[in-house]
């Protein structure tokens, strides 16, 4: 593979190195590897290998746009903790190598695992922990939506310009006989460049959901909604490049949604409530972690930077992080204030007259358990009782 040193036209401070990191991939599809080597506290060069030789200019100018438009802005906002667990980072090592090993875990795919066993019990027991509070505590009321979403929703989320890196389209076979024959003979003579099949293929009506809450915006769209909280769990899919690694990030994975609509005090309380609630739920599970603020992977023309700094400064979104390695923490769940946004966009009001706000919170359900396995190891009789009894409850018949 070729390898390309590249030097940035602004350093970046290695307390954005897990910033930088998380995007460089997204660059070019070309980039097969590469690695940072900060010198006296600052980021200044990055080593890339590609897969085929490649334009050292174009990549360099790349790189130098996504650090000025994604990373800068960071800089102005300096980085706090909200909240940190009681519980100190106590570590268990090669939990996914022996996952495979023991058949718990299977790659089924590129971003996409197969998982059995303990794994899924403790998942189920997590989610119905959370499931839980949002009943009892919060009223929440429970769908389950369907996998496809329309495209015009996407549209309607603003997700096709801020997030286009990680969307993905379902498409199908014209509606045609001669259609299905011509598919069907390029199939049969084992043609099946991608390319060729899907010159079959033009409607782009649905879309794989990159997350439940746009579920839940179509479904009360036109409507005077009651402050009101609505939860579902279900299949959410992200295009990770070559991110995907481990139950860390996947392409195809499980999220237990929490949408909060109503008046402005309704859905920041209802947000700050539901996080203390979380919070609480993770040291009861003996875990270390902590929630900072955060902003989204905004992939924008034109206003990238203001988009960002917008939300770190607003505070708009929390993730909780915890620790799945000594040096390496994943996010398990955000917190979210949409102010109006989502309500404008669908069309969704008050019944007061008040303007309509939502916010969201989101749990995804592979890697809280995930961080779970790699504090507690694999041994359910290591972990704290209620998990360990409430993951063979879920694993047990139904009666």
């Amino acid at each position: 593979m070729p390898d390309y040193r590249v030097v940035l036209e602004e350093p970046v401070a290695e307390a954005f190195r897990g910033e930088l990191e998380s995007r460089i991939y997204f660059v070019s599809g070309l980039i097969e590897n590469f690695s940072l080597s900060p010198v006296d506290g600052w980021i200044r060069e990055i080593a890339i290998s590609t897969s085929q030789p490649v334009d050292e200019t174009d990549i360099a100018r790349k790189l130098s746009l996504l650090v000025s438009r994604q990373i800068t802005p960071l800089l102005s906002v300096p980085p706090r903790e909200v909240w940190r667990s009681k519980h100190k980072e106590n570590l268990v090592p090669n939990v996914f190598e022996d996952m495979l090993a023991q058949g718990a875990a299977t790659e089924a795919g590129e971003g996409q695992m197969a998982l059995s066993g303990d794994f899924l019990g403790l998942m189920a027991y997590l989610d119905s922990r959370i499931r839980t509070i949002v009943a009892e505590e919060f009223s929440g009321r429970e769908y389950r939506y369907p996998t496809l979403i329309p495209f015009d929703v996407i549209e309607r989320t603003g997700y096709l310009a801020s997030f286009p890196q990680y969307l993905m389209f379902v498409t199908r076979l014209h509606s045609d006989v001669d259609t299905y024959a011509e598919f069907q003979r390029t199939a049969a003579e084992g043609d099946t460049d991608p390319a060729l099949l899907l010159r079959n293929c033009g409607q782009v009506d649905y879309c794989l959901p990159p997350t439940m809450c746009f579920h839940t915006y179509h479904q009360l769209r036109g409507q005077a909604v009651p402050d009101s909280v609505v939860t579902a769990r279900g299949k959410s899919f992200r295009f990770e490049s070559r991110y995907s690694r481990s139950l860390e990030r996947l392409w195809d994975f499980t999220i237990r949604e929490i949408v909060f609509v109503g008046s402005r005090d309704f859905v920041t309380g209802r947000r700050a409530d539901f996080m203390n609630r979380v919070f609480a739920l993770v040291e009861e599970l003996d875990l270390a972690g902590h929630c900072e603020p955060a902003s989204d992977l905004f992939f924008r023309q034109d206003d990238t930077a203001e988009h960002i700094a917008t939300q770190r400064m607003m505070e708009l979104k929390y993730e909780l992080r915890l620790p799945v390695a000594p040096d390496r923490t994943i996010s398990v769940g955000s917190f979210n204030f949409h102010e109006r946004f989502f309500a404008e966009s669908f069309g969704i009001s008050h019944p007061s007259g008040v303007p309509a706000y939502t916010g969201c919170a989101g749990i995804g359900l592979e890697r809280i358990t995930y961080a779970f396995l790699c504090q507690h190891g694999l041994d359910p009789e290591k972990w704290p009782a209620a998990a360990r009894e409430g993951a063979r409850r879920s694993l047990s018949p139904a009666p």
